[in-house]
């Protein structure tokens, strides 16, 4: 056995993290683990990518996230909750992922492996899974999709330059990704089933949308699905009448959201709802239908990722620590390796 802990952590998100820094405030042992690094997933984001929610909003465990302008960047978000590591002496392992979740309260063992395939197992009273919403896309189900062309998430538009490519959606990401390689001549068009851009969209974004798509310096096709992709073309089919339409095509960048992994919990006997993809849980605690298995962040907001994010997903931390000091008070070592 590698350590023992009052708490282990699946994700080293920013939820994971206020996890962390909550168990830290309580005295109880604790480690987060993640299959990448510390914030994956806004490492993940586009580079140039402005939150929505102002740096007050996004703070965690105490530590105050000063910039010079309200709402942080992705580059300073990431410097952020590195800094909130190193502040409250989190005990993170980067770059192993957890494998394997067995088990009940008071005695779980949870099995990791390292990149270099060495594997080690921890004992816990409970573990909280903290994986987030982006561990796999909501794919488009058609043929051609697995062409390398596509893409299913969006980083900057320089090399798109000179080229025809389709957005698929017109929630934020892919308002913002159109926007911006419109900018950077590339020739972007967009597909939607809907008949408008989504409510959700950025309030200062939707006037740039709106003009250029009604400008025609972005084409869309509203009420229209990808049928199938080529390698130099798209064709589109119509909600209304099934009819079809082919386009020129060099990329398809699939801004359709993404998806939690919920394998760990099912194997421990968790109910995932077949229509929201929520985890039975108790909002009050965070604790699933397992007896000390918890979940924090976006992975409770089953497939509505504008329910939870890092500025209510935050709170998840308090709530679970409060719960496990009252039916189990700290009395585990530090559990390093």
């Amino acid at each position: 056995m590698s350590g023992r802990f009052d708490l282990i952590v699946v994700g080293a998100g920013p939820c994971g993290i206020a996890v962390g820094t909550a168990a830290a405030e309580a005295g109880l042992s604790c480690v987060l683990f993640d299959k990448g690094c510390i914030a994956s997933s806004i490492v993940g984001y586009p580079y140039y990518m402005t939150f929505f929610s102002t740096a007050v909003m996004l703070e965690v465990g105490g530590v105050p996230f000063t910039i010079p302008n309200s709402k942080p960047t992705r580059r300073e978000a990431l410097a952020y909750y590195r800094k909130v590591v190193e502040h409250r002496q989190l005990h993170v392992r980067q770059y192993e992922e957890v494998v394997a979740i067995e088990g009940v309260e008071g005695d779980f063992t949870v099995k990791t492996r390292r990149p270099d395939g060495g594997e080690e197992v921890w004992a816990a009273a409970a573990v909280v899974v903290a994986t987030g919403g982006f561990q796999e896309p909501n794919w488009l189900g058609v043929p051609g999709e697995e062409l390398e062309k596509v893409r299913h998430y969006y980083h900057e538009p320089h090399p798109f330059y000179d080229q025809d490519v389709l957005v698929v959606g017109a929630g934020n990401s892919a308002v913002e990704a159109a926007l911006e390689m419109f900018r950077n001549g590339v020739r972007v068009s967009m597909v939607h089933f809907a008949e408008t851009i989504d409510r959700g969209v950025k309030p200062w974004v939707v006037p740039d949308i709106t003009n250029r798509l009604e400008r025609g310096e972005i084409t869309v096709y509203w009420r229209h699905r990808v049928a199938r992709i080529t390698p130099r073309a798209v064709v589109l089919r119509s909600e209304g009448d099934g009819s079809e339409r082919e386009i020129p095509n060099d990329f398809v960048l699939a801004m359709t959201g993404w998806r939690s992994d919920h394998s760990h919990l099912a194997e421990l006997g968790v109910s995932i709802d077949p229509e929201t993809g929520i985890p039975a849980h108790d909002p009050a605690t965070m604790e699933t239908e397992v007896p000390g298995l918890y979940i924090a962040g976006v992975i409770a907001a089953g497939h509505n990722a504008n329910k939870i994010f890092i500025e209510n997903g935050r709170e998840h931390g308090g709530l679970i620590v409060a719960d496990r000091r009252v039916r189990t008070p700290a009395t585990t070592a530090e559990g390093r390796a």
